[in-house]
């Protein structure tokens, strides 16, 4: 059973829950054939958040502005998720299963916050128990679906709205204000413009939902300003569509990025230009009427109008153009003052995002309180849903409904014949990133049977298709799982670091945690080798006189890093004290700043990123920096998986010979994709002071987060010199010297 169908296994028939869970809510269910359902009275609307991921603390935040609105109940199968999100509602419980909260009750509404895959299942039970419900976009993942949701609140009198929240955002609502005033004339004509960046497509984590067929990226994104074009034109009746072409992620597996759509809407007739894994980031919605046009820009929060004014046209362009200019002006200071408002907390969180999700979730409220239809209600999210299916179709032809990949394990195929061998010889854990593909391409390149292990094994590249090959679904976090994925192999590769959000005690949780659960099944299994790749960022790597080698220990003032740096030294630790005391057989790896395809080039060692085309350094950006291709990571892997000297206890840093600076590395990437790229120096101590300004903001408003570190910016800025003889030594590693190589590999790669 997956996650998402665990959330609605119940322990008792569904007619029982059904018919309990609504008695304690205070309902009388419908009777049998028919009749309305009679609501008692309620003095504070209690809620069921079904899914405690990402978007129900976003829920949960909007929430606490509907005064009448409190947190009862809080479902996901991954009961600590649960748990953690119900601890910050004061008098929430927290379940592991929709059937559990039912059987309980005590709640009178619903929100469905699952993957869309998953909506249907969660919402139907709830809607046919006469719970209202508001569920996250796309309303389901199918027509069918749709309407049988629809059906369901029909038959039982429950509310079914859709959170299509970016009808509610300010800009967007302003263009509504103005076209519903009159102030331009009728509307004639709709056009919007959807060019966004995508990040699972940048860190290709193909084994998202909206990849595993080429509609779902529709549904998962383009449900946005169709959403917004349908509240301004009414539904779609026709549509004409082309896609951009396709790109290959995984054998057999197209997506395509871009389709332009031209849409016969019944109100008025409209055009969606829609791409996702774009550079520069750009939504805009235009209404075209007689005496005007009103543009919605989505991202800066701001509207503007072109008119015309009473004087002839040279006096008109410039007070037109003057007028314009002045309302994009007053639309940025005021977005400007807001936000130093609500970072100093002297006004609630107003980014346009946020304000959607108040506004369409107080907006089905209101709805309810007021015994009326909510404006995007089933039918509304229906129609979304049968212009994605509509647009698929016409766009991507046959690819449309293909169905998607399994995602179970997959067991390696039985040995040729006269080979003896049929068990693998490495597990790779966390197999399926960046560094693992790779990994396991050069494995297999020795003729190595490989066991991989990943939280998902879906849509994986062509090299993963391979009979020497196993496939397990598991997560570092489960010791049982680990044990499964590892049996019979001689050495095992850690690369899954386990990590995740929350605070530093959760995040030490995660990856210190699932290391220690990988010792563990190493020790218990009797493996000849466990090859755990670290980081050179668990180093102090700021200015010091001596060079940085294998022996360099993790940094000794670890509560000065940042989390992810602290954790991987905690886990350094933590496996070589099991080395000292139980005999673990470690060799830690520590890469340094891992280039190449397959993964963004503008990485995190350079500076920060505002956005990609302006990095702002960690310092002057003249030191030479520790870069390292990820085909030289794999080849250190297989010389640690083969090699026959003890490497037990030992720590090797990974770091290539040509070592651009930030500088030139910024400017040869430019030059190699065609791109205005900026490198901008900067002063540590510049660095600190500015965040130590934007800490005592916080602070001031009532936040408390951890204070900035000197040190974690002196230690980002890699002044360090580090000595990896030793690698090159023991390991025989030869690291690529050649800069027409690096450049080719690294830079060139990211050329479109």
């Amino acid at each position: 059973m997956s996650v998402d169908e665990q959330i609605f296994e119940a322990s008792t028939p569904a007619g029982d829950l059904r018919e309990r869970a609504a008695r304690k809510a205070g309902r009388v269910p419908p009777a049998p054939g028919g009749g309305a359902e009679v609501p008692t009275t309620i003095g504070v609307r209690r809620l069921c958040l079904v899914g405690a991921g990402n978007i129900a603390t976003v829920h949960a935040e909007a929430l606490r502005g509907l005064t009448e609105a409190r947190i009862a109940a809080v479902v996901d199968p991954r009961l600590a998720m649960a748990e953690r999100l119900a601890s910050a509602t004061p008098g929430a419980r927290a379940y592991g299963s929709l059937g559990a909260a039912l059987a309980v009750g005590g709640f009178d509404t619903a929100h469905v916050l699952v993957p869309p895959d998953a909506h249907h299942a969660a919402a139907l039970p709830l809607l046919e128990a006469g719970f209202s419900t508001l569920v996250e976009k796309p309303l389901a993942a199918s027509g069918a679906q749709c309407d049988a949701l629809i059906a369901a609140a029909a038959r039982s009198g429950a509310t079914l709205g859709v959170n299509q929240n970016f009808v509610f955002h300010p800009a967007f609502q302003q263009l509504r204000r103005e076209l519903e005033a009159g102030l331009f004339g009728p509307l004639r004509f709709v056009d919007c413009l959807y060019n966004m960046p995508l990040r699972q497509l940048a860190a290709r984590q193909f084994s998202h939902w909206m990849f595993h067929t080429p509609g779902n990226i529709l549904l998962e994104q383009a449900v946005h300003p169709l959403s917004q074009i349908m509240a301004l034109s009414g539904p779609v009746e026709q549509v004409r569509a082309i896609a951009g072409p396709p790109a290959q992620i995984a054998q057999g597996v197209s997506f395509f990025s871009s389709v332009t759509a031209t849409l016969d809407c019944r109100a008025a007739p409209a055009q969606l230009r829609f791409a996702v894994g774009q550079a520069f980031p750009f939504w805009q919605v235009t209404a075209v009427c007689d005496d005007g046009v009103i543009v919605a820009d989505i991202l800066s929060n701001r509207t503007f109008a072109h008119a015309r004014t009473r004087w002839l046209e040279p006096v008109d362009l410039l007070l037109s153009g003057a007028r314009t200019a002045g309302g994009l002006l007053r639309a940025t200071l005021r977005n400007a003052y807001d936000y130093g408002l609500s970072t100093a907390r002297l006004k609630p969180r107003s980014d346009g995002f946020f304000q959607s999700m108040q506004g369409s979730i107080g907006a089905f409220y209101a709805a309810l309180d007021a015994g009326a239809r909510p404006e995007l209600d089933g039918a509304f999210g229906r129609n979304v849903v049968a212009a994605c299916d509509a647009i698929a179709a016409e766009a991507f032809g046959s690819d449309a409904g293909r169905a998607p990949a399994p995602a179970c394990s997959r067991p390696m195929s039985p040995a040729p014949a006269g080979e003896v061998k049929s068990m693998p010889d490495v597990a790779v854990l966390g197999g399926t990133g960046f560094i693992g593909v790779e990994t396991v391409r050069r494995l297999l390149a020795e003729n190595l049977r490989v066991a991989v292990m990943a939280r998902s094994v879906r849509n994986l590249p062509e090299v993963f298709a391979d009979s020497r090959v196993a496939l397990h679904c598991g997560d570092i976090a489960d010791g049982e799982a680990v044990r499964r994925a590892i049996a019979g192999v001689r050495v095992v590769v850690n690369l899954a670091h386990g990590g995740g959000g929350g605070d530093y005690r959760q995040v030490k949780a995660a990856m210190v945690g699932g290391a220690a659960n990988i010792a563990r099944a190493c020790l218990d299994a009797g493996v000849q080798r466990l090859v755990h790749i670290s980081s050179i960022a668990a180093l102090y790597l700021g200015p010091q006189r001596r060079a940085v080698t294998g022996k360099t220990p993790p940094d000794r003032r670890p509560q000065a890093r940042a989390d992810y740096a602290r954790a991987k030294g905690e886990c350094e630790r933590m496996l070589l004290q099991l080395h000292a005391e139980e005999g673990l057989p470690v060799c830690i790896l520590r890469p340094g700043l891992v280039v190449g395809a397959g993964t963004s080039p503008f990485h995190g060692g350079l500076g920060f990123f505002n956005n990609e085309q302006h990095c702002v350094g960690w310092n002057l950006g003249a030191n030479r920096l520790p870069f390292v291709l990820v085909e030289d990571v794999a080849e250190a892997v297989l010389l640690a998986v083969r090699s026959e000297a003890a490497l037990e206890g030992r720590c090797y840093n990974l770091v290539g010979d040509v070592q651009p600076t930030a500088r030139e590395y910024v400017a040869r990437l430019a030059q190699a994709t065609g791109r205005p790229l900026r490198f901008h120096p900067s002063v540590p101590g510049v660095l600190w002071a500015q965040e130590l300004a934007k800490w005592g903001v916080k602070c001031a408003g009532g936040h408390f987060p951890k204070p900035p570190s000197r040190r974690d910016i002196l230690s980002r800025g890699l002044t360090a010199r580090f000595d990896v003889g030793e690698v090159k030594r023991d390991l025989g590693w030869t690291p690529v010297a050649d800069s027409a190589v690096f450049a080719r590999l690294a830079l060139q790669a990211h050329a479109r």
